[in-house]
């Protein structure tokens, strides 16, 4: 059984829904051999990295940046994975007020130093509220977990 990780900062009821909606997508029937857990970012640490096989993460634009939770994840576990899951695919998702270029940079040099894997361009979720994130980021969940089960990832 592979293991889909979901680091995902939800602190407002939106953002929540997001995360629910990755863990939906990725738990979807038809996927067979991939356990799926998402854990926010203050609650998981390095030793859950290095139990997976894939990780997905999904954070609010804070300023232009990341939340303060999943850089605190970053830091709390940079070390401890390095040399240790090089490769891990990942994705992103980010809920962002603005544009997310940022927010998204930021995330991406860190993956880029851990020597992460992107299987999609992130995604970005901007501007006003849509009902259509939800399914959006369910299909990246979704995505990842395929990828994962079909092997291809």
């Amino acid at each position: 059984m592979k293991r889909l990780l979901i680091v995902a900062h939800a602190p407002s009821p939106n953002t929540r829904r997001l995360a629910e909606a990755a863990l939906r997508g990725a738990r979807h029937d038809d996927i067979e051999a991939v356990e799926a857990v998402w854990k926010p970012p203050l609650e998981a640490g390095p030793e859950d990295v290095l139990g997976c096989h894939g990780i997905l993460l999904g954070t609010t634009e804070n300023l232009g940046y990341m939340s303060g939770a999943l850089k605190d994840f970053f830091d709390r576990s940079y070390y401890a994975v390095i040399d240790h899951q090089q490769g891990l695919p990942c994705a992103l998702y980010v809920r962002a007020g603005q544009d997310g270029t940022g927010t998204r940079r930021a995330v991406e040099s860190i993956a880029t130093g851990l020597r992460w894997n992107w299987a999609r361009d992130p995604l970005i979720c901007r501007g006003d509220w849509q009902e259509t994130f939800v399914d959006q980021v369910e299909e990246l969940g979704l995505y990842m977990a395929a990828g994962l089960d079909a092997g291809i990832l």
